[in-house]
């Protein structure tokens, strides 16, 4: 990424424990121009073979950061209104969302998702992804590219009224 460049999103991953996710997703928010947050404690070391694998030679490009915790990642948030919680324990949908550039995206770990008080702290920006198949949750690698990939159709398109 262009340091000079503004983020698209920054896209948060809470304790994230797969790291072929984590390196699918960075080649994602490579892609796509976003910062990627992890949030520890993490299963693996960045310098996991898979995690490089998943992300090819594009990780030297990614803006990445890490932090501590939950609540060190959130004293970073700047408009705690632009932050999006994805899971799927909620019935509001992602497409109520009216993206903005800079907004946060986060999301949980793949065996659990993001914990419940974050989400019961949280209820008006707690989004979900319809799944009308019978899964239990989308990958997170997955849901992730669908949440950039719509909030930069929205942004790079205008609404057109009919």
């Amino acid at each position: 990424m262009d340091e000079h460049q503004e983020s698209l999103f920054r896209v948060v991953l809470v304790e994230p424990e797969i790291p072929q996710n984590t390196g699918n997703i960075g080649r994602t928010c490579v892609g796509t121009n976003c910062e990627l947050h992890l949030i520890q404690p993490m299963s693996f070391e960045i310098t996991d073979t898979n995690l490089k694998r998943a992300g090819l030679d594009y990780w030297q490009h990614l803006k990445w950061f890490t932090h501590k915790n939950y609540q060190d990642w959130f004293s970073k948030v700047e408009d705690p209104s632009r932050v999006f919680y994805f899971t799927t324990k909620v019935s509001k949908t992602y497409y109520e969302i009216k993206f903005q550039k800079g907004d946060w995206l986060v999301f949980g770990k793949e065996t659990k998702g993001l914990p419940p008080e974050i989400i019961h702290a949280h209820p008006e920006q707690a989004v979900t992804i319809p799944q009308p198949g019978n899964v239990r949750s989308l990958n997170l690698a997955t849901a992730v590219a669908i949440s950039v990939y719509e909030g930069y159709r929205q942004i790079s398109r205008p609404q057109v009224n009919l």
